[in-house]
Order: structure tokens, then C-alpha cells, then sequence
């Protein structure tokens, strides 16, 4: 019986050796497994360049000055030199009005053939601009004082800007700025005041934006406005690839080479940031460090690397 137990134990004893044994080899090829992987990567160094943060705000055109051109008699409207939508100059014809008195008197004297009276009175414009409101047509009988056409004086145009108030400190300290047309097209602008009240409803205050432009646009045109909300003449930037996060992007990091091989993981702190570059205000990186733009996703600190 004695001998019997012996004999299971040694076997027990041999079994757990064989074990142990498998587990160490298991563990010796995974390390070297691991110590073998290289992942492919590309590079990219870091660009010192001057840089802007800007804010894009809605705008729409309107015209700030209008005359409205009114009838300087009581008559009938007997010709329209003008069309919707006309850039006219100023002194040009607008209507024609023939009087009340030389109607009635026209159709007592058909028979007089000296009778010369013809009593047509011409509109003309007082200013230039573009006929945005023709108000009678021929044949309309239009008394002293009502309202013809309007003309929207053109070089009167400008983008009234809609700021929400904590916006208000960056539009205030900018002179110019850039207007995005709804064709994409970009043109300049320059800030020239704010209105003194505010909105009630949307609590935004309103600029007035001049556009530095030759052309014409239409009132009620949509735009966006683009102020500067801070630069810096020297920042060090990356392409927005290089910088990985964690998943609540609170963490911020990129993998640096420290030679050809190998790439560590160094926490960064971001500042201006657009659609394709971020601006890296921490740590301080020179222009020829080389970080990791492709194949960094994923990568442990002190990774083995192979630059393609």
C-alpha cells in the first residue's frame, strides 16, 4: 500500500514538472514573439509657423439707404423707363406722369389743333443705385405724394453681423476681417460699428461689416463672417493625424522617435486647432523632431518601429 502511494506521487510529482516546463516555453516564445513585431510608420517634423484662431459668425446684406421715389403730381402713369432689378445713375428718367388738368383739358380741346399743352411730368432719380421696388405700372393713376420705386443705393450695402455677447471682446478688437460668400468665394471686409441695441430673443449684438468689393450682391444674401480670435507668430504645429487621444479625449499624446527604430508616447497639450493642424503648446518640440503621422494608432510606449 505503501508503495502503491509512493509511486502516484512520483508520477503526480513528474506531471507537474511537465507542466511547468510547457508554461516557461509557452512564455519564453511570446516574449520573443512580441520583441519581433515592427509596425511600419511614416513621419512627419514638427512646422514652426505663424498661426490664427478664428470664429465663423452668420451675416446678411442689406442696403442701409433707400429713396423712395414719389410722384410730384396727380395724374396717370403714361411711360416706365425702368425695370426691377435696373442699376441706374442719377438724373436718370424714371416716369412719365401726364397731369389730371392736362388730361381733362386734352380731351375738352381734341378739336383745337394750336392747342399745345401737353402736361407730362418726368421723374428722374435722385441718386444711383439698383430699382429694388417699381410700385405702378402704365395706366396707373397715382396722386401727389405716392410712393413710384425705390432705388437701394448700392455702394450703401453692408453684412449686418449677428455676434453672440461673449464673441463681442473678439469683434471689437479687429478692424477687418473675411466675408464667405454662399459660392465660397472669400472677399474682404472691415468692420465699421456696432448698433446700440441688442437682440432680445437671441441676445446677440450687431455689427456693421463693409465689404471691400467692386461688385454687386443682393440684399438678403446669407454670408459668414470670419474674425480673428487669436494668433501667434511662431507656433510649433502638427497635422491633426499625429494626435492621438484617449476616448473621452481628455489625454492627448504623440509618438516621438528617439532613433530609427524605436518611438516613445509624450503627453502634449493642444491650442489652435482646425480641420487639418493642431497646435502643440506643450512640450516644447525643435523642428527636426520626427513624429509619427501613419501607423501610430494602437502603439504601446517604446514601440519597434520601421519607417516606410
Amino acid at each position: 500500500m505503501i508503495s502503491t502511494k509512493i509511486t502516484s506521487g512520483f508520477f503526480c510529482l513528474i506531471a507537474m514538472l511537465i507542466l511547468f516546463t510547457t508554461a516557461c516555453n509557452q512564455t519564453t516564445v511570446t516574449s520573443e514573439v512580441d520583441a519581433s513585431v515592427i509596425t511600419p510608420v511614416t513621419v512627419v517634423n514638427v512646422t514652426h509657423k505663424p498661426v490664427t484662431e478664428t470664429i465663423d459668425l452668420p451675416a446678411v446684406t442689406v442696403f442701409l439707404n433707400k429713396s423712395i421715389v414719389r410722384s410730384v403730381t396727380t395724374g396717370t402713369v403714361e411711360n416706365i423707363s425702368i425695370v426691377l432689378g435696373e442699376s441706374i445713375k442719377k438724373d436718370q428718367l424714371l416716369y412719365t406722369i401726364r397731369t389730371r388738368e392736362a388730361s381733362a383739358m386734352s380731351n375738352s380741346l381734341t378739336d383745337d389743333s394750336t392747342f399745345s399743352f401737353k402736361g407730362r411730368i418726368n421723374i428722374i432719380a435722385p441718386t444711383p443705385g439698383v430699382i429694388s421696388s417699381i410700385s405702378h405700372q402704365n395706366g396707373d393713376f397715382v396722386q401727389e405724394g405716392d410712393e413710384l420705386a425705390v432705388v437701394s443705393e448700392q455702394n450703401s450695402l453692408v453684412f449686418i453681423l449677428d455676434t453672440p455677447f461673449e464673441f463681442v471682446k473678439y469683434v471689437e478688437k479687429n478692424t477687418t476681417c473675411k466675408i464667405q460668400l454662399p459660392d465660397n468665394q472669400i472677399i474682404n471686409g472691415r468692420i465699421s460699428g456696432k448698433l446700440p441695441e441688442m437682440d432680445s430673443q437671441a441676445q446677440t449684438v450687431r455689427f456693421v461689416i463693409k465689404p471691400v468689393f467692386t461688385g454687386r450682391l443682393p440684399a438678403n444674401m446669407n454670408a459668414l463672417i470670419s474674425i480673428i480670435k487669436s494668433s501667434k507668430a511662431n507656433a510649433s504645429v502638427l497635422p491633426k493625424s499625429a494626435v492621438l487621444s484617449n476616448e473621452i479625449q481628455t489625454e492627448f499624446w504623440v509618438m516621438k522617435l528617439i532613433n530609427d527604430t524605436t518611438a516613445i508616447k509624450i503627453p502634449v497639450k493642444k491650442g489652435f486647432e482646425n480641420n487639418e493642424e493642431v497646435e502643440i503648446t506643450y512640450p516644447e518640440f525643435v523642428s527636426s523632431d520626427r513624429i509619427i503621422l501613419t501607423g501610430s494608432y494602437g502603439l504601446p510606449d517604446t514601440a519597434r518601429v520601421i519607417v516606410k
